[in-house]
């Protein structure tokens, strides 16, 4: 019984949850990414190129025999794979980006001084002195 309520507890954890989230999405949004890239950018440059297939685009090693498959390099299908992680990490770094912004955003609204420099003696003093403790000057209160 102890070891079912241990794997429950790191099931539950926050950052497996999270982890696994990501894997959902990330898969799914990988299926757009090729979907977009298959059916969207590829028949365009296809057709630039003079009606060019990229998913048919191979190097032929060996041809096919009665008794063997066709042996050959599929650099079509190859560039189709790096045009989807060149979007994909595309959008991972704009999202990161977007983050890293609303992040140093967050760490500066929430910096607000709690001293001051006292004018005559230039030691640090609470923001809410009316007075040095130093050198009892009177201060502005801001």
């Amino acid at each position: 019984m102890g070891m079912i309520k241990e794997f429950k507890e790191f099931a539950m954890r926050g950052n497996v949850v999270d982890m696994a989230v990501g894997i959902v999405i990330g898969a799914s949004f990988g299926k757009i990414v090729t979907s977009l890239v298959n059916d969207v950018v590829m028949p365009p440059i296809g057709l630039l190129l003079d009606n060019v297939n990229f998913t048919s685009l191979s190097w032929i090693l060996k041809e096919k025999t009665a008794s063997t498959k066709v042996v050959s390099i599929q650099y079509g299908l190859f560039i189709n794979n790096i045009l989807d992680f060149l979007i994909v990490a595309f959008c991972i770094f704009l999202v990161v980006k977007a983050m890293n912004a609303v992040k140093r955003k967050e760490e500066t609204a929430t910096e607000t001084p709690t001293q001051k420099e006292c004018p005559e003696c230039c030691s640090e003093i609470p923001i809410k002195a009316a007075r040095c403790p130093q050198c009892t000057s009177e201060l502005a209160v801001s």
